[in-house]
């Protein structure tokens, strides 16, 4: 009886040993920005945020402008203004200046909200693709190794050649 119970307790290691070998994770990885780079819609995507960059630069080069001329007249006038008329432009000089400042500031956070806005579906793409590769492969895990430095990474796991087929790129 001893003896049944010890095969039958080496046999049951051994089927719980192979189980364990076959749930091993699988890990891969993919440098996404670059998959993301190749993408026709990251193209337009830039070419539309450079254009909405370009309507508030083309602002903020008129806003300048005119703050130095006005910053020029004022120190070429100043010697020959009272104080009343002095204290008058310089509060008309710093409040353009607020005004530069606040639309710069402004103008920075709408031209990322749009990065952001047309963005996000695009990296949503790309992770379908990455996901749906991973999930066909077998992979349990996939790191985005353009965020992490790798110090080991074999050929076999990169799964950037199989992502772009997903996306139909070349």
């Amino acid at each position: 009886m001893k003896k049944v119970f010890k095969v039958a307790l080496v046999v049951a290691c051994i089927v719980f040993a192979g189980n364990m070998a076959k749930a091993q994770t699988k890990i891969g990885y993919i440098a996404l920005d670059q998959l993301v780079d190749q993408m026709p819609e990251t193209k337009t995507a830039i070419a539309s945020i450079t254009a909405y960059n370009k309507q508030f630069i083309d602002q903020l080069t008129t806003m300048n402008n005119e703050l130095q001329s006005k910053g020029q007249a004022y120190q070429a006038q100043r010697s020959t203004m009272t104080d009343a008329i002095r204290t008058s432009k310089e509060g008309e000089l710093a409040d353009l200046q607020k005004r530069f400042q606040d639309y710069q500031t402004t103008a920075q956070q709408q031209v990322e909200a749009k990065r952001n806005e047309l963005g996000k579906p695009i990296i949503e793409k790309a992770r379908a693709a990455v996901a749906q590769v991973a999930k066909e492969k077998g992979y349990t895990y996939v790191i985005n190794s353009s965020q992490t430095d790798l110090v080991v990474s074999p050929t076999g796991d990169d799964l950037m050649a199989e992502a772009k087929v997903k996306l139909g790129l070349k």
